[in-house]
């Protein structure tokens, strides 16, 4: 029995198939793409139609690869980009390109929210999360306050995965994990809070979608794909999920004390938790998960974002990139890179900028700048580990995702800041994977068979051993006094008017 999982991301679609008789990822595609050019400084787009052609041409690629095989495709499951606003008219089209997770025009509005129900601290007595701009509230509410044509044309409001779901079963529904992204869900009783709702406006409660268990199927697959794409009658579309909590499944984060770290354009420290996690400082954000549990997680909006830039500012491959890295000592010889050159979400800076601090004729060097960016991003990371320590989460053991986990250097600086062994998987593909899993868990459920997702990880999910890095008791205590100068600076600046 196969089935499909399918990451649907800022930058590509990915689409494998994974036989679950071996384990193996017999089929995988990849579409890349774009955000919308020419938009104004911290509006971020794409539109609908670029991820659904994207799924249709990784999808019908991988059903080439595996020819004859593709009628043993019982299950699809999708883990999209979290928090985006796609807003559909009557006829179901979308009435203007989606508004992102890392779009930051939206800073008025969650003050808005802010005044309303008593600052950070009143949402997160509320809801149990504070809205910053990238969350999906504040973008509807910005959709009315400056496109009302646009506004009081839309009838649905969905999520980037549930758009994809519609799109392969054309049902209309939400699951819990990626609606607690929307700053609208009450994550402690997983129920939409009508209240904020309302504060938008009345007419929301009619455009949300009917919310229900991750677990459970979202709908079977559409007459016209399953023809385009000739697979057997029946094939389930399960519930799916944003892509940290499709990652933490696709990792094997199904239990307490292992935790995911996705090193991508964004970067995120998530774990596994049996009940709600409510940070009262708001930095770790308190979802779902896409399992009917909780997964508290930190993200920060700049970390292959500070690696692409200085690639492209010394005209490196990433093979001379590893080479500086490696080049510099542990410290990089006392720079301290602050990477916030897209805004930042944790510590909550959207106008923030990026700063290099340190400087000296003696440390000004290509190397050095490479490595104060990378060891930057990981200590933003490891400040959102710490928190979730201190909210009572014990931490054994990094499953390291995305881009940058292909660097050994970055893995092992990773393990040097983290202060516990990092490890990869076998496969890059933590997300489709996870929406592979899922998609079998509910193919089980509705066969009567018994669902386990902790037998399908120990089966599916494999750990690369040669990528294992252990933290090197020699820079303990440099990496913690380098966190600390960090956040301090931060802070500092923050407090200054400067970020």
């Amino acid at each position: 029995m196969y089935t499909i999982g399918i990451d649907s991301g800022t930058q590509s679609t990915k689409a494998i198939v994974v036989d679950l008789a071996s384990g193996e990822i017999v089929a995988q595609a990849q579409e890349k793409y774009d955000v919308l050019p020419g938009l104004p400084a911290g509006h971020m787009e794409q539109h609908p139609k670029t991820w659904t052609d994207a799924v249709d041409a990784t999808v019908t690629s991988c059903m080439e690869q595996i020819g004859e095989k593709r009628s043993e495709v019982r299950g699809i499951g999708v883990s999209g980009q979290q928090h985006g606003l796609v807003a559909l008219d009557a006829n179901d089209q979308p009435v203007r390109p989606a508004k992102l997770w890392c779009d930051t025009s939206t800073a008025a509005e969650c003050a808005e929210f802010d005044q309303a129900f008593g600052g950070a601290k009143g949402l997160i007595e509320r809801a149990g999360n504070a809205i910053p701009p990238g969350f999906t509230a504040p973008k509807i509410l910005w959709l009315k306050r400056n496109e009302p044509d646009n506004f009081a044309a839309t009838r649905s409001i969905l999520l980037p995965h549930d758009y994809l779901n519609f799109h392969l079963t054309g049902i209309k529904r939400m699951e819990f994990g990626d609606a607690s992204g929307t700053g609208l869900l009450d994550v402690r009783n997983r129920k939409w809070d009508n209240e904020l709702v309302n504060f938008i406006d009345p007419r929301v409660a009619g455009m949300l979608p009917e919310l229900g268990s991750s677990n459970e199927p979202y709908g079977t697959l559409r007459e016209e794909l399953r023809q385009r794409w000739g697979l057997p009658d029946g094939v389930l579309v399960s519930a799916g999920g944003g892509d940290n909590m499709m990652g933490a499944i696709g990792t094997g984060n199904l239990s307490e004390g292992i935790v995911t770290a996705s090193l991508g354009t964004s970067g995120t420290i998530f774990a596994c938790s049996e009940k709600p996690i409510i940070d009262p400082l708001g930095e770790i954000a308190a979802f779902c998960d896409s399992t009917d549990r909780w997964m508290p997680l930190m993200c920060t909006m700049n970390v292959t974002v500070l690696t692409e830039q200085m690639r492209k500012l010394f005209g490196w491959e990433l093979s001379a990139l590893e080479e500086q890295v490696n080049a510099s000592e542990p410290g990089a010889g006392g720079l301290t890179f602050l990477p916030y050159l897209t805004g930042e979400r944790t510590p909550n800076l959207p106008n923030g900028s990026g700063v290099l601090h340190g400087m000296t004729t003696a440390n000004m060097t290509p190397a050095n700048f490479a490595r104060a960016a990378m060891e930057g991003v990981t200590i933003g990371l490891a400040y959102g580990l710490g928190r979730l320590r201190e909210l009572g989460l014990t931490v054994s053991e990094i499953r390291m995702i995305g881009g940058g986990s292909n660097s050994p250097a970055w893995r092992q600086i990773a393990a040097d800041v983290f202060g516990v062994p990092v490890v990869c998987l076998s496969t890059a593909e933590g997300a489709s994977l996870g929406g592979a899993i899922q998609a079998a868990y509910c193919v089980a459920k509705a066969s009567g068979e018994t669902a386990d997702y902790a037998a399908l990880s120990e089966r599916l999910v494999q750990l690369d051993e040669s990528t294992r890095c252990h933290p090197r008791a020699d820079f303990a205590e440099l990496y913690a006094d380098k966190l600390e100068k960090q956040m301090a600076l931060t802070r500092s600046m923050h407090a200054a008017g400067h970020l």
